[in-house]
């Protein structure tokens, strides 16, 4: 046992494996199938994409705002704190917290709802599956097989982190159909623990993106009071500074409140459910990590009034409006002329559907804001864009 497991944590040397057997001939360097899993996601052309695909703000052109791919990283930041103050596995955790957005369309929840609108009369689109989906048959860097061929833990940590699937949509049965993750069990602790950390990130972050962009301000803020609390101790410790300066240490304080709140609670929660194995832990019929009953309230309250005043500010929907044009036209063209898509794409597009139009919303999927803006403008002319578009 490594010196960070705790008997409950997931490890690499009883893991179920991978799709396709790998001789072990072919391992580069002394790494476990967890860390291996961690290393092909940084090495892969989805993650790369993450840096030019949105996070809040659709095409930022500011340098300080934030994008999938840092996003993704202050999750895996957040993920693999817990994880070590939890004895779990690091490499697990990090992996999924660095994968778990790769999913995502351009222009982030606008490109979804524009893939959704353009699926509803074959199957759907949902980010999620798309994430399994990318990885396991997409983005496809080894001669041998599709995907990246990860680990069972991997991709069931993926598929579960929010808890067991009840509505399969025919993405998530199609890789589930390929490689069984037991979709109605419950995830890893590792799992559950990248899900409470992207909660934790987005809610945190979006406050500095929010109030840099003009679309939030300290006051309204503050009328929230799980906010209130932690600016109230956040002004005691530095009464003669300017509020301006105090953002970022709000910031801080709530990540850490958040962070500290999750440890406490999992601890409680492993402590009476008596897991002592990885699949005690799948066994256990509930998520262990997590927020206490407290604090999962605030957190709920403090969602809302983000979707209310920032997600759902009168220039995030026009240009989500926006986004969707461009999404939908995309679509559009595509499906009336599949020579327009790239190289390869094109060839490989099947005349029947439900498999052409799948197929044409995996090519949008893996483009980023930027390639569907230039995309569009190729085929369409010159875009007309809301001025509320770029930020």
């Amino acid at each position: 046992m490594t010196r960070h497991q705790a008997p409950y944590a997931s490890r690499p040397e009883q893991s179920r494996g991978r799709q396709h057997a790998e001789p072990g001939g072919e391992t580069r360097g002394p790494r476990d199938a967890f860390q291996r899993d961690r290393d092909r996601i940084i090495h892969s052309i989805s993650f790369r994409r993450l840096r030019h695909k949105t996070q809040v703000f659709i095409s930022p052109d500011g340098d300080h705002y934030r994008v999938r791919l840092t996003h993704s990283l202050e999750v895996a930041q957040i993920g693999r704190t817990i994880a070590r103050a939890l004895g779990l596995n690091e490499d697990l955790t990090e992996a999924l917290c660095l994968a778990h957005d790769i999913g995502h369309p351009p222009f982030g929840h606008a490109g979804e709802e524009g893939l959704e609108t353009a699926l509803k009369d074959h199957g759907g689109f949902d980010h999620n599956a798309q994430t399994l989906r990318t990885l396991m048959l997409l983005d496809s860097p080894y001669p041998r097989w599709s995907g990246l061929n990860l680990s069972w833990e991997m991709l069931e940590g993926l598929a579960k982190h929010n808890g067991p699937v009840t509505n399969r949509g025919w993405a998530m049965r199609e890789v589930d159909a390929l490689f069984p993750l037991d979709l109605s069990g419950w995830s890893s602790l590792e799992a559950q623990v990248a899900a409470v950390a992207d909660d934790i990130a987005y809610d945190n972050h979006d406050i500095d993106d929010g109030i840099r962009a003009g679309l939030l301000t300290l006051d309204q803020l503050l009328e929230v009071p799980f906010v209130r609390t932690s600016w109230d101790r956040v002004k005691a410790r530095y009464p003669d500074l300017p509020d301006a300066r105090l953002v970022p240490e709000l910031v801080r304080d709530q990540i850490g409140l958040m962070v500290n709140d999750v440890l406490e609670n999992t601890r409680a929660n492993i402590a009476a459910s008596g897991v002592e194995t990885a699949a005690d832990v799948r066994a256990a019929g509930r998520m262990l990590a997590g927020f206490s009953p407290e604090l999962a309230d605030a957190e709920r309250d403090w969602k809302r009034f983000m979707y209310a005043t920032l997600y759902h500010h009168p220039r995030q929907l026009a240009a989500s409006a926006g986004a969707q044009r461009i999404v939908n036209d995309l679509f559009a063209a595509y499906h009336a002329d599949p020579n327009l898509m790239a190289s390869g794409w094109a060839e490989r597009c099947n005349a029947d559907e439900p498999d052409k139009s799948r197929h044409i919303a995996d090519f949008i999927a893996g483009m980023t804001d930027r390639y569907a803006l230039s995309r569009h403008q190729e085929i369409f002319g010159v875009t007309a864009l809301p001025d509320e578009f770029v930020i």
